[in-house]
Order: structure tokens, then sequence, then C-alpha cells
């Protein structure tokens, strides 16, 4: 059984300029996930797909391993993870001479991710050989049972998820969960059976909360910066 760790992380950035390398606290954003990575110990190895310098540079700074660089097609602003998780495996296993069992992806934007959070979701995977992906996420405060609502064509709102009889207490509403990108743990034939992870046979593994924020605007990178002095 082989694991590959990836970070995924491109040079642009529209929400927050340069946001994968931004010092947090006095360190690149992009070093506290290889730090997480690297003692994530189910992992066999851990990569950066980038097609940054500047970001390879600083990676390697922090002890990750950056064997080659992203294509550029594979790093605008719209491309999908799919084809770069595709290419990061095919890649590494090429130069290496080894078959990769499953990809784990840890984004750079959730800093406060801890070891565990990765172990756990990748040993959710490899307990059910049914299972193609499992992704961390957690108990959001709104619930699409209870309290969301969407505008349909007529102008009019309504609840985003209908059930038979109006849910009037949120402890009633079926269990949903809001994703974080700290990990998602892909098996390498789901990557070629599917085109994207929500049509694969996903499981969730909660995480807490405060450490699953997602940062994608100043403001979550000042949320992050409170929590850790917090800490």
């Amino acid at each position: 059984m082989f694991i590959l760790g990836t970070i995924c992380c491109r040079g642009g950035s529209k929400g927050v300029p340069g946001k994968n390398i931004k010092p947090l606290l006095g360190k690149p954003l992009i070093a506290y996930t290889v730090e997480t990575a690297l003692n994530t110990s189910l992992i066999n190895d851990v990569i950066i797909s980038t097609d940054s310098l500047d970001i390879a540079n600083i990676a390697k700074q922090y002890g990750s391993n950056v064997p080659f660089m992203r294509p550029a097609d594979l790093a605008t602003d719209t491309a999908s993870k799919w084809p770069v998780f595709i290419h990061a495996l095919e890649t590494y296993e090429k130069m290496n001479g080894i078959t990769v069992d499953y990809l784990v992806d840890m984004d750079v934007t959730v800093p406060l991710k801890l070891p565990i959070d990765i172990n756990g979701a990748i040993q959710k995977a490899l307990d059910d050989i049914n299972v193609d992906v499992v992704i961390t996420g957690y108990e959001p405060e709104r619930n699409p049972y209870f309290n969301m609502m969407e505008i349909k064509p007529n102008g009019f709102a309504e609840i985003v998820k209908k059930s038979d009889k109006p849910i009037v207490r949120r402890q009633d509403a079926p269990e949903v969960y809001s994703l974080t990108p700290a990990a998602y743990v892909v098996k390498k034939s789901a990557l070629y059976n599917y085109d994207h992870w929500s049509n694969a046979k996903c499981k969730i593994f909660p995480i807490p909360r405060e450490r699953a924020i997602d940062i994608d605007t100043e403001t979550d990178f000042k949320m992050i910066e409170f929590l850790i002095k917090q800490q």
C-alpha cells in the first residue's frame, strides 16, 4: 500500500494575492501544511504540485519535495483539481517506478489541520474497500433542511431541502456537513472511473470547525491569526 500526499497550489490567487506563501504570523502559509503533512504517519511521501518557482523554493525550505513543475494549462483559474491529481500521480509513478494506491491532497488554505485529521481520513478510506473518496468536513451552523433557502425562478424563496413534514427543530434535521479541503483521500481507481469526486462513493471524516477554517479572504486570514494567538 503506497499513499502519496500532495499539496497542490498554484501561483495565482484573486481573493488574497500571493495567498499560498503569504506570511502567517511570520511563517509562509504553505509551511503549515508542509509540516503537518510530513508528520502524518500514514503518508509514504509528500510532494508539491505548483507552477510557481517561488512556492516551490519556499516549500523546499520547509522540507517538502518538488519533483516537477505543474504545466501551465493545469494552473489556470478554471482548471479542475481532478486532472491536477492525475498529473501528479502519473508523473510521480513514472519518476519513481512506484504504484500509488491512494492520493491524499491537503490544501494550503486550511493551516490549522493536524496530522490526526489527515490520518483519520486516510484510515476511514482504508477501512472500507467500497469507498472511493473520503473528504474532511465539519458540522455547519446552517442546515439546508432547516434554515437555508434558495430563490426559485418565480422569485420566491423556498427551503433548500424539503422533507415530507416541515422540520421545526434543528436537532430533527438530517445530518449534513460543510466540506473543508483539509484532506481529500482519493483511491487511484476513482481518478479514472469518475470525472469528479462528487460522482464517486464518498464518505466524510468530521474534524472540529476551528481546525477546518478555509482561507479565502483577508478576513479569513485575520481570523486564523487570532486563533493561533489564542492557542
